[in-house]
């Protein structure tokens, strides 16, 4: 996008640009703070031979799971598997590849990424297997691990807010890992609940800038609840 107008009015436009075999950075937590819209784009563009990097891959029909039905991704960066049989099944099969990654990790290599920092040293994961083919370094006494940082052809997520100059604003829990995967795309997209004027955000409470974000779309969300939790009378 051209300009400081980054918003778009259709989900085509937001993905324009996507292509067989690019990485894919998904904000997002279960189904909490995902950017919908933007996953059923990509359903619905086909789009194959994908690396997706997200905490989890949804669940069975919903989410980050519905690319997985025809075997749109290639490979999974997660944290974990999660409430998904079609995942767990691809995974076991070894029709997915699969990089888990602990969860914390996981947001730092986006925020590294979005920051230019190639790599860092953590003590997560140090003699697991998470280490194995890894640098690993003893600083202080401590022994850590060697961990790349990520960066992607494409990032979507999903706020609460935002400008048309692509100034975001998340809310509650999808600050989770929003904020670090919008500055790890080489083209972020952002699906919001609401689009308002340059000036209507207070800068203080800006948490992504609009510098980092290319494309800004108003979606429509469902809200889903990943495992439904009743009490019994």
């Amino acid at each position: 996008m051209a300009g400081f107008n980054k918003v778009v009015h259709n989900y085509e436009d937001a993905m324009a640009g996507l292509q067989d075999g690019m990485t894919v950075i998904a904000g997002g937590f279960g189904l909490c703070g995902i950017p919908e819209g933007l996953i059923a784009q990509i359903k619905k563009m086909g789009t194959t031979d994908l690396t997706v990097v997200s905490n989890n891959c949804g669940v069975d029909g919903f989410g980050l799971g519905v690319l997985l039905e025809d075997r749109q991704i290639k490979k999974m960066v997660a944290s974990y598997v999660g409430e998904n049989a079609l995942f767990e099944k691809q995974l076991l099969s070894g029709e997915l590849e699969v990089e888990l990654t602990p969860q914390g990790t996981l947001a730092e290599k986006m925020r590294a990424g979005g920051a230019g920092i190639p790599a860092f040293f953590t003590a997560t994961g140090y003699g697991t297997p998470v280490a194995e083919g890894k640098e690993t370094r003893e600083i202080n006494g401590r022994h850590y691990v060697l961990e790349e940082a990520i960066t992607g052809d494409f990032a979507i997520v999903r706020a609460w807010k935002a400008d048309r100059y692509g100034n975001l604003v998340f809310r509650h829990t999808s600050m989770n890992f929003n904020p670090m995967a919008a500055t790890a795309g080489k083209i972020t997209v952002a699906e919001v609940e609401e689009i308002v004027e340059p000036g209507e955000l207070e800068p203080s409470q800006i948490h992504t800038p609009g510098i980092y974000v290319q494309r800004v779309i108003k979606g429509n969300f469902e809200k889903r609840i990943e495992r439904r939790m009743v009490r019994k009378d």
